[in-house]
């Protein structure tokens, strides 16, 4: 499985309390070229100074393998508090190679593993859930929110918005000021995509 930690100095990890975790679907994770994904997280490191890990999933075996080893195993990089869902799918539902999975499902997976972390789609997939469904992923997860675009990419790839927000975040970690920062600073863009914010 491919995994990418930004290149900063072993040092700076260590002393790093916020970075984010991206889990990137791919068709097939064998292939070793590196994706947009990644090296917009060297930039998001380069720029902010925001450390992060990057793997891939094609399953959701995979899927599931690369969260329980974070979550249960990598105590080294525990304080993050972002994970970046970069893969296709539908309003409520992600989809890894042609099989799509609710996010009620992802939920029961990973009950009670992401608790007060936020769950950030990029806008390769759109984000349309009813209060129901939000409220049943914050509740059996623990996260304290989900956010992404109501707008697919269609030419317009929201990872550049993505890096703001998790700058933002960085600065402050109070969700709701932060969307209303990001909203302040990139309107235009925030409409264009339809940013969304379930908590």
């Amino acid at each position: 499985m491919l995994e990418n930690r930004s290149q900063l100095p072993e040092e700076q990890f260590i002393h790093t309390d916020y970075f984010i975790f991206c889990l990137e679907g791919l068709l097939d994770i064998e292939k070793s070229e590196r994706t947009q994904t990644q090296h917009k997280l060297e930039e998001l490191t380069m720029q902010y100074g925001i450390a992060s890990i990057h793997k891939t999933c094609d399953s959701i075996e995979s899927l599931e393998a690369s969260l329980n080893t974070l979550v249960l195993e990598d105590h080294h990089f525990k304080n993050y508090e972002i994970i970046y869902f970069v893969m296709d799918g539908e309003a409520n539902s992600i989809c890894l190679n042609d099989y799509y999975y609710s996010l009620q499902e992802i939920a029961e997976i990973f009950e009670g593993m992401l608790n007060n972390k936020i769950l950030h789609f990029s806008n390769t997939k759109i984000l349309d859930l009813d209060q129901e469904e939000a409220q049943y992923f914050l509740d059996i997860t623990g996260a304290k929110g989900i956010s992404g675009y109501g707008n697919r990419s269609n030419g317009t790839p929201s990872i550049n918005l993505d890096k703001v927000f998790f700058h933002l975040f960085q600065k402050d970690d109070n969700m709701l000021n932060v969307v209303e920062k990001l909203h302040q600073k990139h309107y235009k863009m925030c409409k264009l995509l339809d940013f969304r914010l379930y908590y």
